[in-house]
């Protein structure tokens, strides 16, 4: 068995830290508080306001980075209510505080108490439950707000995506490296529905791949299975493209595309549904290296695969992305014929997923004790009699 190497291990460590620091995210981690409630006027028996919900709402088409890079502090809190006055006998209540999440994240607080999921857009929940408004049951001062940490965690349909055109050798990946038994033929399209494979360890580790359905041009805007394809592969945490060596031709009413130009394709197709999926940790195979010539092809290619952007300036702007994935590694197989390939495959997933996991914990660690430095500089002080 190949072993990885060091050097492999820091490459990943650098390109995955990244990753962290600027794109794909399964979990975020934010601070909630409910505003607090007014305080009420003994005198006239007035009634503060009751303090404002943080109120959380489903939608599609964005990402837990787009909710990270709208609030970076990570703090959502409630407006609180107005006290009750000579002038306004009832407070006026605090302002809910609305945000926005990813169809798909479960809503669970740092006890591990689960509040919710989110699974459809426009779906709603409150997080945290503003405090009520002083009366004359709770000696007409306001209480606080409900306030902790909780975890938006985006539910995934797998560990692994494999991403490619049809026929790029995907199932037959699937199918080598796990116990699924994926439909396969020589045609495109025998994936019309997600086929989740689990990699089993000789530890026991286990790690599910999900066979999506494949891509065509055009995928972005929904034609073919698009938009359904780019659902799936949003919810997975590792990218695996896979692309034939030989190129794909979808029927011969299509052009015929070369190996460097599929990548570049969907790469294109990727970007234009949403540009945050670049952001993945990814890994590249190059499938069929049994069939005839080709290793040299492989071999006339590898320095491009390294330098996509350089590659993608010879074609015209609407073909070519204007980012790119960066993988991790560029492996050339052979799903079928070399099940040593696969074995070596299966390792560099494992391991490549363990950094993650890694430095995805040291993120956390140092996110919570900067949430938990502003949580006591932001503690409420109690209310006071008017």
């Amino acid at each position: 068995m190949v072993q990885i190497t060091n050097s492999l291990l820091a490459k990943v460590r650098k390109i995955t830290r990244r990753f962290l620091r600027e794109g794909f995210r399964d979990n975020l981690k934010i601070y909630v508080q409910g505003g607090a409630g007014g305080n009420g006027l003994p005198k006239f028996g007035g009634v503060g306001g009751n303090g404002g919900n943080v109120v959380v709402a489903a939608k599609e088409d964005i990402s837990l980075e787009t909710v990270f890079k709208s609030n970076k502090t990570k703090q959502y809190i409630a407006k609180g209510g107005r006290h009750a006055s000579h002038n306004f006998i009832l407070g006026i209540p605090g302002e809910d505080l609305r945000f926005e999440v990813p169809v798909g994240v479960s809503i669970i607080t740092e006890l591990g108490k689960k509040l919710g999921e989110l699974n459809n857009e426009g779906d709603e929940l409150v997080l945290a439950k503003g405090g009520t408004g002083g009366h004359a049951k709770n000696g007409f001062l306001g209480t606080k707000g409900q306030a902790y940490f909780v975890s938006l965690d985006l539910k995934l349909i797998a560990d692994i995506g494999l991403v490619g055109f049809p026929n790029a050798g995907k199932s037959t990946l699937l199918r080598s490296i796990s116990q699924a038994k994926p439909k396969i033929a020589s045609y495109p399209f025998t994936t019309v529905k997600p086929n989740i494979g689990i990699m089993v360890y000789k530890d026991h580790r286990q790690i599910s791949m999900a066979d999506l359905p494949g891509l065509i041009e055009g995928a972005h805007a929904n034609r073919g299975m698009g938009h359904e394809f780019l659902k799936h592969v949003e919810r997975t945490k590792l990218l695996l493209m896979v692309v034939d060596i030989n190129g794909f031709q979808l029927g011969p009413q299509y052009p015929h595309r070369s190996c460097l130009e599929t990548v570049m394709l969907l790469i294109k197709e990727l970007e234009m549904y949403n540009e945050d999926m670049l952001m993945k940790p990814s890994m590249i195979l190059i499938n069929k290296m049994d069939s005839e010539g080709a290793l040299e092809r492989f071999q006339e290619i590898r320095d491009h695969l390294k330098n996509l952007p350089e590659f993608f300036k010879q074609y015209p702007e609407e073909m070519r992305p204007n980012k790119t994935l960066n993988f991790c590694d560029i492996i050339p197989i052979s799903a079928k014929e070399h099940p040593d390939d696969v074995e070596h495959v299966k390792q560099k997933l494992r391991k490549l997923l363990d950094v993650l996991a890694e430095l995805e914990k040291e993120e956390e660690d140092q996110s919570t004790e900067i949430i938990e430095n502003v949580r006591k500089s932001l503690k409420e002080k109690g209310p006071v009699l008017v």
